[in-house]
């Protein structure tokens, strides 16, 4: 697998190849050089409203899934994740969140879409 999902805190490895951001803020407490992003696709990122939306806790992690799913369409996010898609295809991946459960975010359901792919 040359995608794979880490928290932006954790250090840099050698094996990550390209650093994307994909969350809409900039990380909290995190220096710009410290963080070591490549690429930062903020149109990627799932909407102010749906974010409010899930940790708000008014739904499930599906449903926040389906409804990323159907934002991902849009036709500036397709072509942001197809250029992930392209860097995968070329070789190793690291997707970055400031999330505290990566596996229960909208960086999950990027990480299924482009093992897909």
């Amino acid at each position: 697998m040359n995608v794979r999902v880490h928290r932006v805190y954790d250090p840099p490895e050698p094996e990550d190849g390209v650093r994307v951001l994909v969350d809409r803020l900039w990380p909290r407490g995190m220096a710009k050089d410290a963080a070591h992003v490549d690429e930062w696709p903020k149109g990627l990122t799932p909407s102010t409203e749906l974010r409010r939306w899930y940790h708000a806790g008014d739904g499930s992690y599906e449903e926040f899934a389906e409804r990323y799913e159907a934002e991902l369409a849009a036709p500036e996010a397709s072509e942001l994740l197809d250029r992930v898609r392209e860097l995968v295809r070329e070789g190793d991946v690291t997707l970055l969140t400031a999330s505290k459960s990566p596996e229960e975010s909208h960086a999950a359901v990027l990480l299924r879409l482009l093992d897909e792919a």
